[in-house]
């Protein structure tokens, strides 16, 4: 029997020892169970002692993996696969003492690969299948009686038995596919989501240490006063050629650079406090700014009428995900992309699109899903394929969803060509001051 160790190299990809340990009891009751009610209760002949023997085997290995390892460590695939191997292997015997694949239970050859497919890399799982199927195909040609009353014996035909082999084999490889798209496409997510709250933490750690910076400013600027005019008044009093002159007139430098430097991170925290209310065109200016010198031209457009101008929060999540909109717009335009803004009494609209190569046709409808790439290369800079992985614009869509944004991806209508992203607030809500803290 293999040693089982903790899973180092396949963090995703593994299952716990408890987990197999807990199935199989029930795998080992139930198998019990129906033997001796075929046996008492129906008063059919089977092969019992043969039969309980091997679910006793499979109960004294559930005894001995409970005796010998931890069982809340995780099991390297490679381990696990192991197991669920054994699995099978002990229902292939159960169904060959007691009527191969002619015993309704011989569909529980499912349960190990279905569990693999959910927990496994795949070639586990194609492995564990090719050994099902292989084992049922055995089943077809040698396997005891099956447990029936001997006045009346059950002959099922073979084209029938062939039907039934057939049913195993799809269904090992239908269930077994779709469990694993399932299941890889809940990981995909979960991991999306994980690199969300990274985004999130760092946006919020950045928020704190502007907000940071801005106290020690304000509380540092009092006693930074009290030491240059102390160094002043020490240099006056003292002669020029006095021993310890050029050490106070260093002070009273050091105190003034001191000053200049907590000045510069009070303007940095006015010109943008991170919770301060801040005017949209203020907003989409400073995601727009850092882009402007990449070869695109960017234009930007609002309506004259300033006055009813919506004011909101300088969200970072709203910051972040935009300024990724407008990046991925950049990376792909031609020559221009624009940035244009609407409001009104009830909703707020922005509007990002570019001259690029717009969003494949294929995918349109499954953007802002993790690892669903949106978009085309250059024409003329690449081989025309997707590039990137397209969790970046999953995770610009989750936060400005969360700041309650919609978005909706187009394509420009034809005979132009390039990409639209437009994105809507509730007015109310956008101008409500959020504290941003993620979950």
């Amino acid at each position: 029997m293999p040693t089982f160790g903790l899973a180092d190299n396949h963090p995703r990809r593994n299952v716990r020892l408890d987990t197999l340990v807990r199935l199989r009891w029930l795998a080992v009751i139930g198998q019990s169970t129906a033997v001796l009610v075929v046996y008492v209760g129906l008063d059919f002949e089977l092969p019992i002692w043969a039969c309980l023997a091997v679910i006793a085997l499979s109960a004294w290995l559930n005894i001995a993996l409970r005796l010998r390892f931890h069982l809340t460590q995780r099991l390297e695939p490679d381990r696990a696969a192991w197991l669920l191997a054994f699995d099978i292997a002990e229902l292939a015997v159960l169904i060959f003492l007691t009527g191969g694949l002619q015993n309704p239970f011989a569909f529980l050859f499912l349960g190990p690969v279905l569990l693999s497919a959910t927990a496994l890399p795949p070639r586990f799982t194609i492995m564990l299948g090719a050994f099902a199927v292989a084992c049922a195909t055995v089943l077809v040609f040698v396997h005891y009686p099956l447990p029936w009353d001997d006045d009346d014996p059950l002959k099922l035909p073979p084209i029938y038995m062939m039907g039934v082999w057939l049913s195993i084999l799809l269904a090992i490889g239908f269930i077994g596919v779709y469990a694993w798209q399932i299941t890889e496409e809940s990981r995909q997510l979960a991991d999306a989501l994980a690199a969300t709250e990274l985004v999130l933490t760092r946006e919020q750690h950045l928020s704190q240490l502007d907000g940071l910076a801005a106290a020690a400013a304000h509380e540092l600027g009092t006693p930074l006063s009290t030491i240059s005019v102390i160094a002043k008044e020490l240099e006056n009093a003292i002669p020029a050629d006095a021993p310890h002159g050029e050490d106070v007139r260093l002070l009273r430098s050091q105190a003034t650079r001191c000053r200049d430097i907590l000045a510069k991170l009070t303007e940095l925290s006015s010109s943008g406090e991170p919770f301060d209310r801040t005017p949209l065109t203020s907003l989409i200016e400073e995601v727009v700014a850092p882009h402007r010198d990449f070869g695109v031209a960017i234009g930007v457009s609002v309506p004259d009428d300033r006055a009813a101008e919506p004011v909101g929060a300088r969200n970072p999540a709203i910051l972040y995900g935009l300024g990724n909109l407008l990046e991925n717009a950049v990376d792909f335009a031609r020559e221009r992309v624009d940035v244009v803004a609407r409001w009104d009494d009830e909703t707020i609209e922005v509007a990002i699109s570019d001259d690029g190569p717009g969003f494949a046709p294929d995918i349109l409808g499954r953007i802002g899903e993790p690892y669903v790439t949106s978009r085309r290369r250059k024409p003329g800079n690449d081989d025309g394929e997707p590039t990137g992985l397209g969790l970046g614009f999953f995770i610009a869509k989750t936060l400005l969803e969360r700041s309650g944004a919609t978005l909706t991806f187009a394509n420009r209508a034809l005979p132009s060509r390039g990409a639209i992203i437009t994105l809507r607030w509730n007015r109310n809500e956008f101008e409500r001051l959020l504290s941003f803290a993620p979950t």
